[in-house]
């Protein structure tokens, strides 16, 4: 039975919500920002409009999300009224107050991600570790985990690149997660993944530990400017494998490209290399690997600011982006976050793309 207590409690953290997001300057911005897409030479400049019609979206969908929230809630206490008069069941008042918790805890999560490169899309590598097959295996798994979440949410993902193990599984695999705050959520997914397990390829069935290591940046759009020197990569061309049709593997479409750069700051050497068989053609494949250098320079800027202010605060935990982060253990039925504690026995559930919760408790972890 849903109390007077709990009800409170979600009507306090809908005011609380109001305030943190500023909901009523949001109005008034929207405003100011929808009117200047009625000025007479608004599209002279089709790029700068994009940009101003997202920018007038971003708002409209903070103002649009709270609003019904805000309903939800006065909602819950008029159906609360009614099942004090008799004039509803009580299962109708559990069922209003779940959606209305899952609500909250959605915009909740969502005020978290305040970084200015949380909304942007997401760039996911995938690489098997040692093990051999069960390591290949382990990272197809990551590989659908992640997949079906961003199912789940609402994203569009696109396979940029996949390099297919010798027998089964991934060798390693690049995604891309279109949608705002896609890298919000799924930052907490870098370092390294863990799983324990009583081996299928095995021939004595044996309990056997694996590795698979994930590596997540925001994906850049053109309101972020990354410079990179012509003279710092190199390309290389190939066929590609796996599916995409007979031109695939007849026409060198896939390309690598290699980057040996050298960081502003300390001049210590920067290389990356970048793999995509995203599409037949050639020179999308080359815009397309770009964009993703430029993804992961942006990413290590962001970790060195990272780096910096744990410098500064020492008190605040300290992110490991290379560290074991999470164990799978299916034969005890247990995936546990080493960094926040936080596990669940719904081993099937989290392989099939259910870790919101392993995300929230990071973010909220990331906000003490």
């Amino acid at each position: 039975m849903i109390t007077t207590e709990q009800i409170r409690d979600l009507i306090h953290r809908r005011d609380e919500l109001h305030r943190y997001l500023a909901i009523d300057d949001k109005r008034i911005a929207h405003e100011e920002e929808q009117m200047k897409t009625t000025a007479p030479d608004f599209w002279d400049n089709p790029d700068a409009a994009e940009k101003q019609l997202k920018k007038v979206a971003s708002i409209k969908s903070w103002i649009d999300d709270f609003d019904a929230l805000s309903a939800l809630v006065d909602d819950l206490e008029v159906v609360a009224e009614f099942v004090r008069e008799g004039g509803a069941q009580e299962e109708e008042l559990d069922a209003h107050f779940s959606r209305t918790l899952e609500a909250t805890e959605a915009l909740e999560m969502r005020n978290m991600l305040r970084g200015e490169e949380d909304k942007l899309g997401a760039v996911v590598d995938i690489n098997s570790g040692a093990g051999g097959t069960e390591s290949l295996d382990w990272a197809s798994m990551l590989m659908r985990m992640y997949t079906r979440w961003g199912e789940r949410n609402g994203f569009k993902v696109r396979i940029a690149d996949f390099q297919a193990g010798e027998e089964v599984g991934v060798k390693s695999a690049t995604l891309l997660f279109e949608g705002d705050y896609a890298y919000g959520y799924l930052k907490s997914e870098s370092g390294v993944h863990r799983m324990v397990r009583l081996s299928p390829f095995n021939a004595n069935n044996k309990r056997q530990t694996t590795f698979a290591s994930v590596f997540v940046s925001p994906a850049v759009d053109d309101t972020i400017e990354i410079n990179i020197n012509p003279a710092d990569y190199e390309w290389d061309t190939y066929r590609s494998s796996g599916a995409g049709g007979q031109n695939v593997n007849k026409v060198e479409t896939g390309v690598r490209l290699r980057y040996h750069g050298k960081d502003p700051d300390t001049g210590e050497p920067v290389e990356f290399l970048i793999e995509n068989t995203e599409t037949r053609s050639q020179l999308m494949n080359r815009e397309n690997a770009l964009r993703i250098l430029r993804s992961k320079l942006y990413q290590r800027e962001l970790d060195k600011r990272m780096a910096l202010q744990n410098e500064l605060e020492k008190g605040k935990k300290r992110i490991e982006w290379g560290s074991q982060i999470r164990s799978y253990v299916f034969d005890d039925r247990r995936v546990k976050d080493h960094r926040t504690g936080h596990q669940t026995s719904a081993v099937e559930a989290v392989m099939d793309g259910d870790i919101d919760a392993f995300i929230k408790a990071y973010l909220m972890g990331s906000q003490e």
